[in-house]
């Protein structure tokens, strides 16, 4: 089964600076861009390990969420952007724990752990984060598809590296 982590992406999360934009910013630009070109350009330019493994999330079909569907209880956090939060460039290490298959932790512990997380995001990138759990990034997120990502990245049709 996929996982969405490796230890080379565990060395470019440690490279990540506090100056990085959040993902909903680069998603927001993405959105912004009036051509496909100009967002490919988007997410090349701000290209990371954490941030392939989160659109992987989003639109690899092999990647199955085992969470209940919807929004879980959670309560938003409300602290402003930049102070009390963690980010999903941080986070994205711990993204396999949801992932079915690529895990052993029982439901109870599975969906409390993820609970925790959307707590700890600042609130637009929670909201991604259930968008992308949910597959339902591109509604929210104009021309941001799978066809999009993976050609900015490489793609072939199983999320894997072309080998054209």
């Amino acid at each position: 089964m996929p996982t969405t982590t490796t230890s080379s992406g565990l060395n470019n999360l440690a490279m990540t600076g506090s100056s990085a934009p959040l993902f909903f910013e680069i998603f927001r630009e993405v959105d912004k861009a009036e051509s496909k070109d100009a967002k490919i350009a988007v997410l090349r330019k701000n290209d990371s390990t954490p941030l392939r493994q989160v659109l992987k999330g989003a639109f690899d079909p092999a990647i199955v969420w085992e969470l209940p569907e919807g929004t879980p209880p959670y309560k938003e956090n409300e602290a402003p952007a930049g102070t009390d939060h963690t980010s999903l460039h941080q986070e994205a290490r711990r993204l396999h724990y949801f992932i079915k298959g690529a895990n052993k932790l029982n439901k109870a512990k599975r969906e409390i752990m993820f609970i925790q997380m959307l707590e700890g995001l600042q609130a637009e990138e929670a909201k991604l984060l259930l968008n992308v759990k949910n597959k339902n990034l591109q509604t929210v997120y104009s021309g941001l598809t799978s066809e999009l990502v993976r050609e900015a990245f490489g793609w072939n049709d199983k999320f894997l590296k072309s080998t054209k």
